[in-house]
């Protein structure tokens, strides 16, 4: 079991002010509305839909005779689970779904199974260690140092990561893959600060663990194998398509959603005495964007995921409101000093080259050695 981290805490009497402002404009709306921060008839709606499309979808694969048309219908399979995962667990990972903390975390195990991720690690990963840190080095574990992909000043340098704005999206293409069938098990075995946070500890957590992992096995590998090998495709086929599935879904998801944290290219190292001399308004606006589709629509389907910066400030509320949340923050925010910004997907994109080229170029003394030193802390890189 891993060491458990210094807490760290913020200068929370920054934030009182805009805190209150935005609480007050936004309780405003729900109450013009009357309307509450959970899941409505349209989100259900949005979820059975889902759900029955990935279902038709699964089952034409297991009805076809050639490879290429199973490929095409498992590959619209996965697409539409990785859609179901950004919909539906990540708003029940935050309880925004219903009411009742079981019922979401009933509904997340259910609804992972088809992309075969473990429900309470991704919960606890992105809750309690990204939410809460933000950028913050060992903290926040979506920028958890890996040696292949410098994403942080303050990771080490390697040579080969002059070239990472060329192939990362190779990285970001094999992340759901190693999530399934690596990271997710080290959580799960103690080898990491997840593990101790977990809602189902023991024999219990184990039990529920492996028991979606099979079921996961089940549904996406072993059914097909049964069904369709050795006519119309091979073992080895079937493994391909899973796998090129899984890293299309992969691709899509995190370059979507790193764009949101790189635009601002802001890092923090933790402090000694586990102060940031900051509020954490302060700093979400620090290290996170919104951006807007075209057409306005596809955020609808994105889970609105688009709107992180929006999703950061409010985080225990459905994502159906986040077009809403965010006419707000854009209101009230530049009242209090903090900045909005909502970018275009060019930007994001152009924002993801040039922080990777960045990164790549090593530190300004151009030694590839260990990461900086505390004395850093609170430095910001690109801002």
């Amino acid at each position: 079991m891993q060491e458990p981290l210094k807490p760290l805490s913020y200068t929370t009497s920054d934030d009182l002010e805009l805190h209150r402002a935005l609480m007050n404009a936004a309780n405003t709306y729900l109450a013009r509305r009357g309307d509450h921060r959970f899941a409505n008839a349209a989100f259900i709606g949005k979820l059975l839909l889902l759900t029955l499309l990935c279902l038709i979808f699964y089952v034409l694969s297991l009805c076809q005779t050639s490879f290429w048309g199973f490929a095409g219908a498992y590959g619209a399979f996965i697409f539409i689970a990785m859609s179901l995962a950004v919909n539906v667990i990540h708003d029940a990972s935050h309880n925004v779904v219903f009411r009742r903390q079981w019922a979401n975390r009933l509904l997340n195990i259910v609804v992972s199974i088809p992309l075969g991720m473990d429900p309470d690690c991704w919960r606890v990963r992105h809750i309690l260690f990204h939410h809460a840190h933000v950028n913050v080095q060992h903290y926040d574990l979506d920028i958890e140092e890996n040696g292949v992909l410098r994403q942080s000043p303050f990771h080490r340098f390697r040579f080969f990561m002059r070239a990472q704005r060329f192939y990362w999206p190779l990285v970001a293409a094999l992340t759901f893959p190693c999530i399934i069938w690596f990271f997710d098990w080290r959580d799960r075995a103690g080898k990491t600060p997840v593990t101790p946070k977990m809602a189902a500890q023991g024999a219990a957590g184990w039990l529920i663990f492996l028991l979606s992992k099979a079921l996961h096995a089940l549904l996406a590998l072993a059914l097909p194998w049964l069904l369709l090998t050795p006519a119309p495709l091979s073992a080895g086929a079937l493994l391909l398509v899973y796998l090129a599935s899984q890293m299309l879904a992969s691709l899509i998801f995190v370059v979507l959603i790193l764009g949101s944290h790189w635009a601002k290219a802001t890092f923090y190292q933790p402090p000694e005495d586990g102060i940031i001399r900051h509020g954490r308004y302060q700093h979400t606006f620090a290290t996170t964007v919104d951006w807007h589709t075209r057409p306005v629509w596809l955020g609808y389907w994105l889970g609105q995921l688009n709107l992180h910066l929006t999703h950061h400030l409010f985080p225990n509320w459905n994502h159906r409101h986040y077009p809403a949340l965010a006419q707000i923050i854009a209101e009230v925010a530049p009242r209090y000093g903090a900045q909005y910004q909502c970018v275009t997907l060019a930007q994001i994109l152009r924002t993801q080259q040039r922080f990777l080229q960045k990164m790549g170029e090593g530190p300004p003394d151009g030694e590839s050695g260990p990461e900086p030193t505390r004395a850093h802390a609170d430095r910001r890189d690109g801002q």
